[in-house]
């Protein structure tokens, strides 16, 4: 008898998110704009506005000017119901640093901070938290982007090494256990923003290849819209590629004045040859400009003319991470229903 509650819940659940997103992308409407675009009946629209309106996720605002009939009260999604926390840990050149922003619902960002530390470990983070939080006790979500292999709610290979094989996701769950945490690749994120950037249609499959100074390359991919892990959250580590070189070598070319075109080739041949994506993002202070007619033509002495993605070089792109890390956490407070066509 449980299972006609539990269906009821699950629907009403779906709903608020619908009325939510309907007017987090319109900025304002009615109730019946929101029953238009929501598909709802305005009775169950004007129920679920009501209740929001109470809790205030909503802003009730003023009548609609009236066009001869009846005015509409006009409604308003309050993104500054609550905040989310983003942090950014990084390891360049030998400096550990974590870049912190505050944002509202709608991922603007209210305030922006930049710490370099001498070492980046759990209670780092969790003692910068705990100061945030204190100030801005509304926060339902934070997310945090690791240059490193996220594993559930462990971190594996790190570029941060007091964050190796930390069980960071757990550590912080117990710490803020009424928090939305969000833990991941630092590849990942970029590629979400990135993706986002461009506006690619859905369906293609889009890659990020990046070749830091000091370290080794990455990569991260879109495969029909979402993120490819793999099985062991493995996915995007290129520099395990069979090169013909030592990964000590590796790391050789990507120091001081070294040329990493023939890694780029290798690596883009690859992606090319597995994923097919459509258009590739080559990144990283070791990638210049000028390098691009070279990698595209390195690639065509293996590649089909007719299978070459559109290759693009944009060197910074830590705009676009931190955007990823941003929608990124905002979407873990939405609650997402997917129904999966079975084939």
């Amino acid at each position: 008898m449980a299972q006609p509650s539990h269906n009821t819940q699950l629907i009403k659940r779906i709903n608020v998110e619908l009325v939510k997103n309907a007017l987090r992308t319109s900025g304002t409407g009615t109730k019946a704009s929101v029953a238009g675009q929501t598909r709802l009946s305005v009775a169950t629209c004007g129920t679920i506005l009501n209740e929001l309106v109470q809790t205030g996720e909503i802003l009730e605002l003023d009548w609609e000017e009236s066009s001869g009939g009846r005015p509409a009260r006009k409604y308003q999604f309050n993104a500054d119901y609550s905040s989310i926390i983003c942090m950014i840990v990084r390891a360049e050149g030998g400096r550990q640093s974590i870049t912190c922003a505050l944002a509202n619902l709608n991922g603007e960002i209210i305030e922006e901070t930049v710490k370099e530390c001498d070492e980046i470990t759990p209670d780092t983070l969790g003692d910068w938290l705990d100061e945030i939080i204190a100030a801005h006790p509304n926060v339902q979500a934070i997310g945090i982007g690791i240059p490193g292999v996220i594993q559930q709610d462990r971190i594996g290979i790190c570029d941060v090494p007091a964050l190796a094989e930390q069980p960071l996701g757990l550590f912080l769950k117990e710490r803020y256990e009424e928090v939305a945490i969000i833990i991941e690749n630092d590849m990942n994120l970029t590629v979400y923003g990135l993706y986002q950037k461009l506006l690619l249609d859905e369906e293609s499959h889009f890659a990020v290849l990046t070749f830091p100074k000091n370290h080794y390359p990455g990569a991260g991919f879109m495969v029909n819209g979402r993120l490819l892990n793999g099985n062991s959250f493995f996915s995007g580590e290129v520099s395990y590629l069979p090169y013909g070189i030592p990964r000590e070598e590796q790391l050789r070319l990507l120091q001081g004045a070294g040329d990493p075109r023939k890694l780029a080739v290798h690596a883009l041949v690859s992606i090319i040859s597995i994923i097919n994506p459509a258009t590739i993002v080559i990144t990283g202070d070791n990638i210049l400009p000028e390098m691009l007619e070279d990698l595209r033509s390195g690639c065509l002495d293996i590649i089909p003319p007719e299978h070459m993605p559109e290759l693009m070089i944009q060197r910074d792109t830590r705009q676009e991470y931190m955007s990823g890390l941003i929608t990124t956490t905002t979407e873990s407070l939405n609650y997402r229903f997917h129904l999966v066509e079975r084939k």
